[in-house]
C-alpha cells in the first residue's frame, strides 16, 4: 500500500479504491471542462464526505479523460485541423487557415509550458499553500466577475474561422492564468475567447481546442508522477477507474456548456462560481473547516 504522500506526490487517493476515486473523477469531468473549477471541487468534495484528499498528481492524470473527451467530441475539428496542418506543411502554404490555427494552439501552449516548471512547487505537492480553501474561493469570485464581463463589454460576433494569433496570444496567457488552483483552464480560456468578441458557442469550441497541448502535457505529467511515485497495481487500478468516469462526465461536460451557453450566456456559471467561491471564502472566515 502506498503511502499518503511519496516523494511530495500525495498518494492519498490510493486507499479510497476505486469506486470513490469513479466519484471523485467524474465530479472532475464535469468541473474541468465546465467553467467551474475542478480544484475547487476536488478539495471541496472529500472534505465534506470525510475522505482523504485524491492529490493534485490525481487530478493532473485525470486531464487525460478530458483530454480523450474533446478529441471525440471535436473529432471533425481535429481531424480537419491535422489534415489541413499536414497538407500546408507538404505543400508549403503555410496561409491557411488550419496551419495559422494550428500554429496559434502551439503559441497558446508557451506560456503554461513555460510557467509549470515556475510555479510547480507552489501548486503540486503535498500541502502546497496554494490549495489552500481562501485561495480556491477568492479565484472562483474573481474569474466570475471577469466571465460576466466578458460577457457585458463585448457583442460575440465573430465566427470560428476569423481566429487569429492574437486571440491564440490572449488564449495562452489566459490559461498561465489558470495555473492558479480555482481559476479554471477552460474557464479562463472561455474567458478569453470572450473578451476577443467571438460568437459564444465558438468561443466554447475554441476554449477546448486551443487547450489540447496544454491538457494532453498535464496529463502525462500526472502519470509519470504517480508511476515515479510507484503506486502498484492497486494504485493503478483506482486511477483507471477515475479516467474512464473522467472521460465520460468530460463529454458531457462539453455538450452542457455548448447548450448552456448557446441559449443562456455564460450566467448560469456566473452565479455557481461566486455562490461557491463566497461559501469557502466564508468558511474560511467562520473557521469551520479545516
Amino acid at each position: 500500500m502506498a503511502t499518503a504522500c511519496t516523494n511530495g506526490i500525495d498518494l492519498g487517493f490510493v486507499d479510497l479504491g476505486s469506486a470513490k476515486a469513479a466519484a471523485l473523477g467524474a465530479v472532475q469531468g464535469i468541473t474541468d471542462l465546465l467553467p467551474l473549477s475542478a480544484a475547487v471541487h476536488l478539495r471541496l468534495m472529500p472534505t465534506v464526505l470525510g475522505w482523504a484528499g485524491p492529490g493534485p498528481a490525481f487530478a493532473a492524470a485525470m486531464q487525460l479523460g478530458a483530454f480523450l473527451a474533446i478529441v471525440a467530441y471535436f473529432h471533425r475539428d481535429v481531424w480537419a485541423l491535422s489534415r489541413g496542418g499536414f497538407e500546408a506543411v507538404r505543400s508549403g502554404d503555410h496561409r491557411s487557415f488550419e496551419f495559422r490555427t494550428l500554429v496559434g494552439i502551439a503559441i497558446a501552449t508557451l506560456p503554461m509550458a513555460v510557467g509549470w516548471p515556475l510555479v510547480r512547487r507552489h501548486f503540486d505537492f503535498c500541502g502546497a499553500p496554494a490549495r489552500e480553501l481562501w485561495v480556491l474561493g477568492t479565484a472562483s469570485v474573481g474569474l466570475a466577475v471577469l466571465l460576466a464581463a466578458a460577457a457585458l463589454v463585448r457583442r460575440h460576433e465573430r465566427p470560428f474561422e476569423e481566429i487569429r494569433l492574437r486571440d491564440a496570444v490572449v488564449a495562452g496567457l489566459a490559461q498561465a492564468v489558470a495555473l492558479i488552483p480555482g481559476v479554471s483552464r477552460s474557464g479562463a480560456a472561455l474567458t478569453a475567447a470572450l473578451f476577443m468578441n467571438l460568437k459564444r458557442t465558438d468561443a466554447v469550441r475554441w476554449s477546448f481546442l486551443v487547450g489540447l497541448p496544454a491538457i494532453a502535457g498535464v496529463g502525462l505529467k500526472g502519470l509519470l508522477d504517480l508511476r515515479k511515485a510507484g503506486i502498484g497495481v492497486q494504485g493503478w487500478e483506482v486511477v483507471g477507474a477515475g479516467l474512464v468516469a473522467t472521460t465520460i462526465t468530460a463529454f458531457l461536460a462539453i455538450w452542457i456548456a455548448m447548450k448552456v451557453i448557446e441559449r443562456f450566456s455564460v450566467w448560469p456559471f456566473v452565479a455557481y462560481r461566486i455562490v461557491i467561491g463566497g461559501f469557502l471564502l466564508l468558511v474560511v472566515w467562520l473557521e469551520v473547516l479545516a
